[in-house]
């Protein structure tokens, strides 16, 4: 079995983060391991408090975890402060991490911003250049490249200067009133819109990790860059499509849609 670490913050509530990582890995086919950033105590409502685990606990998971079940490809997502981003990336440089997708979660959806202004350059110094790809959403890229991006072109202009400068490729994600599950997918010099379909479903919780967690399983399992973005996009979609509604906010998704067998079954499904 192919092996996937995510390094990321815990939500309580199960829809994003570790948790989210951790069953999107799981159905995706690879054994998921995890080494966590934050503790945030949080629902589908928001979040209610965030507490940082110490850069010192921080290296000794990652070390724990490449030391006995070395991992195929590494997911990393929020990663709240430069202190903890200089562990990361000390820590991945040290095992020779690879295949490293990073969802920079810098802006929440309502625009808000979640990390400072230190952590973004430490991000953009020390733990880019380790990736395989970013897959920053519509605000992220915006950050990232300096520069507003109200249309297509705005994209693209936005994508190829944030890879130019952080010597990765970039996903740079349709959304936010902007062509909506459309994304796109800069490589190589190369420019490659993957298109999606547009799911009528307001729980939207925990999409940007889920998305970056199947494409880190995908690579984990062998499949190249594009691939892995298709079939992570195609997973998403799916798991959207579910329609599973919990919570009073913005829900999560169905990560097991996919699954089955005798131990999902419930009481009722077992009468005869």
């Amino acid at each position: 079995m192919r092996t996937a670490l995510t390094i990321a913050g815990s939500d309580s509530s199960g829809g994003a983060g570790i948790q989210a990582d951790i069953k999107t890995m799981t159905t995706n086919g690879v054994f998921a391991m995890s080494a966590v950033t934050v503790l945030t105590a949080q629902n589908t409502m928001g979040v209610r408090g965030v507490m940082e685990v110490s850069p010192e606990f921080l290296a000794a998971q990652i070390d724990a975890v490449f030391e006995d079940i070395r991992p195929d490809a590494v997911k990393i997502g929020m990663v709240g402060s430069s202190v903890l981003v200089e562990a990361v990336a000390d820590r991945l440089r040290r095992h020779g991490a690879r295949n490293v997708v990073l969802d920079p979660v810098m802006v929440a959806t309502s625009g808000a911003r979640l990390i400072d202004d230190d952590a973004i350059d430490a991000l953009e110094e020390l733990l880019f250049p380790l990736a395989e790809v970013i897959t920053p959403n519509i605000p992220e890229a915006e950050v990232l490249s300096g520069r507003g991006i109200e249309t297509p072109d705005d994209m693209l202009a936005a994508a190829a200067s944030i890879c130019e400068r952080c010597g990765c490729a970039v996903l740079c994600k349709g959304g936010h009133s902007l062509n909506d599950a459309n994304d796109l997918l800069w490589h190589d010099g190369t420019a490659r819109w993957l298109k999606g379909r547009r799911i009528d479903n307001p729980n939207t919780h925990g999409t940007g990790c889920t998305l970056s967690s199947a494409i880190a399983a995908n690579l984990a399992k062998g499949f190249g860059l594009e691939k892995a973005v298709r079939r992570a996009k195609a997973y998403v979609s799916d798991a959207l499509a579910a329609m599973l509604d919990l919570g009073h906010g913005s829900g999560p998704m169905d990560h097991a849609f996919a699954l089955g067998g005798k131990y999902q079954k419930t009481a009722n499904d077992m009468i005869d």
